[in-house]
């Protein structure tokens, strides 16, 4: 799929509540086997488990040319060096983060399955919008982000759209046309070999 034009990119999200430690070659083995766009840490932890997260994540991932983002976490992303935010609770956040991290920050927002709140994250200044899960997961809370709203978003908002949660390849080859970015995570690390799993994902 990536060897194609005009495909999305790559958004990795870190492991969720993992040790630092284990963290880094796992981080550091994706990223030389793919061409991971932006790496996401979620925001899960003591602030010193975070901190020390952040500050592995960004010595590799800035390596290799990857801009770093943290869930909520406006402080931390200015204290450890990150190139910015994912806000998980809407538009709402967007000017103060903006306003914290400066005009060159990258500052996303989750949207959910919601169409009037991705445009209040784009209008507010977002640098992209994510929606998601895209299919029914076990936990069942979330509202399914149907196709159609990637495809409306895509050819009527110029704000970059990624797609993310339960993502299986079939899902991605009809999400790709329509995003700009796939995000994978849970889909990769819950697999016995993240990197052979991500390669049946990006193939």
């Amino acid at each position: 799929m990536t060897d194609q034009p005009n495909t999305p990119q790559l958004y990795l999200i870190a492991p969720v509540g993992a040790a630092a430690s284990t963290v880094g070659p796992l981080l550091a083995e994706v990223m030389d086997r793919f061409p991971v766009a932006c790496l996401r840490i979620p925001g899960v932890g003591t602030e010193e488990e975070l901190g020390r997260l952040a500050d592995i994540a960004r010595e590799i991932a800035h390596a290799r040319d990857v801009a770093v983002v943290i869930d909520d976490h406006i402080e931390l992303a200015k204290r450890h060096g990150l190139d910015g935010v994912h806000l998980t609770d809407g538009a709402r956040g967007v000017r103060y983060a903006r306003k914290e991290l400066g005009p060159d920050a990258i500052v996303g927002v989750y949207s959910g399955s919601s169409r009037h709140d991705g445009m209040n994250a784009a209008e507010a200044g977002a640098d992209y919008v994510s929606f998601g899960p895209c299919r029914s997961t076990a936990l069942g809370h979330s509202q399914i982000a149907e196709l159609d709203l990637f495809q409306w978003w895509s050819e009527v908002i110029e704000v970059p759209v990624v797609a993310e949660g339960a993502l299986t390849p079939a899902l991605i080859g009809q999400l790709a046309p329509a995003c700009d970015f796939i995000a994978l995570g849970l889909e990769i690390w819950s697999a016995n070999d993240p990197v052979e799993a991500l390669e049946l994902l990006w193939r």
